[in-house]
């Protein structure tokens, strides 16, 4: 693989080229036995990727080829991705759609680089397509067919096969003491990103888990209805005159609620009390009268 020159057509001042001669010296100085990225001589802005398929898949024995392409902006904003050779999972020579890529910019932090694309992207690998742009449907043995065959895929461009590639990278790896295959963490937000797609189809998560779910749902029982707010019995009807004076000493009891307030405060109070209510303003009226009666009439028998 073509290694980086400093070529005087790049600005080294700027924040751009600084970042990308940087992350190619880290990939280059900590080489990884299960993929390979770096840009070419000429542009330092297209780089190209070797990777191993991920294990324990249809794609455990490939060996993948692919084209990175860093925008004017970088990191800023994320680059876009496309294999170069077959792979059984996303289409040849054409831009994917991922949570990493141009097509989600949103999701994309300048924090990332290209060796966490690069090993996001051998994660996505393992996840069905579901309609993604740039993915293909094929059958699990016609993946193997072309994991076989892609080792000796060679690179135009590059000048080796993949298998070369990434066996300098292996070698290289064995050299800085880095040969021994711990997979590397993937970011949190990338890892739930493609779990959830790998899981979607099992309706475990996503969608797919809600639609599930719905069902059952609507098989439960309906929920009971819920019992009407318990109201107070009412008082006997008053008699036209009990009526009107009652209606007159409604809203001076609660003066600072109106009408419908007051009537509800009213007709809340408990019936027993309506009741001893009643008949003590009628005892009270009762005797007044006679006491009025005493005063201008002389009623006898009347204290």
């Amino acid at each position: 693989m073509s290694s980086v020159s400093e070529t005087p057509t790049y600005n080294k001042k700027s924040p751009t080229i600084k970042r990308i001669l940087r992350e190619a010296a880290e990939l280059a100085s900590s080489p990884s036995p299960d993929y390979h990225a770096s840009p070419l001589e000429n542009n330092l802005f297209e780089w190209h990727f070797t990777l191993r398929g991920p294990p324990e898949t249809p794609y455990a024995n490939g060996i993948y080829h692919g084209r990175i392409n860093l925008p004017p902006a970088y990191p800023m904003r994320p680059p876009s991705f496309r294999f170069l050779s077959p792979s059984g999972r996303f289409e040849v020579n054409r831009e994917i759609c991922l949570s990493i890529s141009d097509f989600h910019e949103d999701t994309w932090q300048p924090a990332w680089g290209v060796r966490t694309a690069v090993v996001a992207l051998r994660g996505f690998m393992e996840t069905e397509p579901g309609g993604q742009v740039g993915a293909l449907e094929c059958s699990e043995e016609q993946r193997r067919v072309i994991a076989d065959q892609s080792r000796e895929w060679r690179c135009e461009t590059c000048g080796q096969s993949s298998l070369e590639i990434l066996k300098e990278s292996e070698e290289a790896a064995k050299k800085s003491g880095a040969d021994a295959r711990i997979e590397e963490e993937t970011p949190k937000e990338l890892k739930i990103g493609f779990k959830v797609k790998k899981e979607d189809g099992e309706g475990s998560t996503g969608e797919s888990h809600s639609a599930a779910t719905a069902p059952i749902a609507s098989e439960s029982p309906a929920p009971l209805p819920t019992p009407p707010t318990e109201q107070p019995a009412q008082p006997p009807p008053p008699l036209p005159s009990q009526s009107q004076n009652a209606v007159a000493q409604q809203t001076p009891l609660f003066p600072h609620l109106d009408s419908h307030s007051a009537q509800q405060a009213y007709i809340r109070m408990p019936p027993e009390e309506n009741f001893w209510l009643d008949r003590l303003i009628w005892a009270i009226l009762f005797l007044l009268v006679a006491i009025l009666l005493k005063r201008f009439i002389g009623l006898p028998g009347v204290y």
